[in-house]
């Protein structure tokens, strides 16, 4: 597989402690952009200290392996920029309108619908693996008391969705993006998208 494929291989759990450490178990054995994707995780992580809620069998929740082919640390943003703005394509489909806040969350007005964790593997100055986690949310409709200001999918458009057919269209989605990674040009069109719907809080609830 190469950067500029337009789908990815899929590989589905039933439970995992965390896609990302799964992936990084597994990446001698994962082609260009491939994704594990988990029914259930027992300890989904988030930015920092973080965990990240979901409900077994309700949401998308899973990792992606991008090998670039010649990209610097100097430019790890753009993985951030293909990752969020390919979701964000995905839910402008569903008639969903969304903003990226800075870093790396997706949230609809003032909710949260989605959060990424990053975890690049470098080799010298170049970036030889970017493990991308996502969790989206899909179906979930019954929060935990202490997170402020989530919302799902589902309580947007009142529709209930297939989780499998829906992360093959996100991925279709965020590999799109992630072809856009290969020329300059793209990268430039892809950072300047990114900074059109960013946007910052001083404080950043979870």
């Amino acid at each position: 597989m190469t950067p500029s494929q337009s789908s990815s291989d899929i590989i589905w759990l039933e439970t995992a402690e965390s896609t990302n450490k799964t992936l990084r178990e597994r990446i001698s054995q994962c082609d260009n952009m491939s994704v594990i994707a988990a029914k259930a995780q027992t300890a989904g992580r988030g930015q920092g200290t973080h965990t990240w809620f979901a409900t077994e069998g309700l949401n998308l929740t899973f990792s992606m392996l991008f090998n670039p082919s010649d990209l610097d640390v100097s430019d790890m943003l753009v993985i951030t920029c293909a990752t969020t703005l390919g979701i964000r394509d995905y839910l402008l489909d569903k008639g969903v309108t969304s903003r990226i806040k800075w870093p790396n969350d997706i949230w609809v007005g003032d909710k949260k619908i989605c959060g990424i964790l990053i975890e690049n593997i470098l080799d010298g100055h170049k970036i030889a693996h970017s493990i991308i986690g996502i969790g989206l949310n899909i179906n979930e409709e019954n929060w935990p008391a202490d997170l402020p200001n989530p919302i799902s999918l589902k309580q947007i458009t009142g529709k209930h969705y297939d989780l499998e057919p829906e992360l093959e269209k996100l991925t279709e989605k965020i590999c799109r993006r992630f072809a856009m990674t290969g020329s300059s040009d793209g990268r430039l069109q892809l950072q300047e998208e990114f900074e059109k719907y960013l946007f910052r809080l001083d404080a950043e609830p979870r």
